[in-house]
């Protein structure tokens, strides 16, 4: 296929590039700067400035554009970044595609979104047909995915990645927990009760190439794994993986003076579980917490 892409560079946007590229696609990289190489192209998402053409080139379009949750504190600006480096993208991609004929659109759109959209579920177990939570995240998913109906009402099939938290040592959830974790000053965030819907990596990459060729499923889509665990659970694994200790508790307050408003989504319960991909028939490689850890830190 020949697939446009944008969110290129980042944590999952490189992967997947290279496991696009990998299994024989010809990808296109959206940019915001001039273009360096032959495979990019310039757009100005936050002007809605897509030149049709780039896109009319394309059998699919995946858009996992979006600015770091946990990559800085969060303030007011901050939060504004975070929703319009979401809704800004989607938008100009699914206005784009609307305004083209027929005979021009990609078949398809995937395009990022998160579990936040469920807001705090608590012990509740949510799928797909489950109404949008509440909170700062659970509005930004609603709004994100709200952004691509254009696509959708011009008869794109369209699909809307929920994803949970992706484990690869060199980012996501995972990074910043491995430093403290070998120190051995690690530890359960407050009560430790809060679910967790993790990932493999491999498994998020085999999920989305699943959701590129099958023409049959659209709509929202959890992309996690079939057993989430609550972080005490996960605090636990990850130090028997790692052969270190994680007995020192990290206190609510603690995590309020340190990240600032991401504290409330860092604390958030969010028991997940793919609906839609265990009715596809998805075989998932990591379906258990011991083996994904595992691989995210030796692969």
């Amino acid at each position: 296929m020949r697939i446009l892409m944008a969110g290129v560079s980042g944590f999952l946007g490189t992967r997947l590039v290279d496991r696009l590229t990998a299994d024989g696609h010809q990808v296109t990289r959206l940019v915001r700067r001039a273009p360096r190489t032959p495979d990019e192209r310039q757009w100005n998402p936050s002007a809605a400035q897509l030149d049709p053409a780039v896109v009319a080139d394309a059998d699919a379009v995946v858009n996992l554009a979006g600015a770091g949750v946990g990559d800085k504190r969060w303030n007011d600006e901050y939060r504004r970044v975070i929703r319009s480096s979401r809704v800004d993208t989607s938008t100009t991609l699914a206005i784009t595609i609307a305004g083209m004929s027929a005979a021009d659109r990609p078949t398809v759109l995937l395009n990022a979104s998160a579990v936040g959209w469920y807001g705090n579920t608590g012990d509740r177990v949510v799928e797909e047909d489950s109404p949008a939570g509440e909170g700062f995240l659970a509005d930004v998913c609603r709004v994100w995915e709200a952004a691509t109906r254009p696509a959708e009402d011009a008869d794109v099939r369209v699909v809307r990645l929920r994803t949970g938290l992706p484990l690869h040592r060199d980012g996501g959830l995972l990074k910043p927990q491995l430093l403290p974790f070998r120190l051995g000053i690690a530890g359960r965030l407050g009560s430790g009760r809060q679910w967790l819907p993790w990932i493999s990596m491999r498994d998020w990459l085999d999920a989305v190439a699943l959701l590129l060729a099958r023409d049959d499923l659209a709509g929202p889509v959890n992309v996690v794994g079939p057993n989430p665990v609550t972080n005490a659970e996960f605090t636990r694994e990850l130090a028997r993986e790692l052969h270190r200790p994680a007995i020192i508790p990290i206190p609510a307050v603690a995590l309020k003076i340190a990240l600032g408003g991401f504290a409330h989504e860092a604390l958030t319960s969010t028991r997940v579980l793919p609906g839609v991909l265990t009715k596809a028939g998805f075989t998932w490689t990591h379906p258990h917490l011991p083996t994904a850890l595992h691989a995210a830190l030796t692969e």
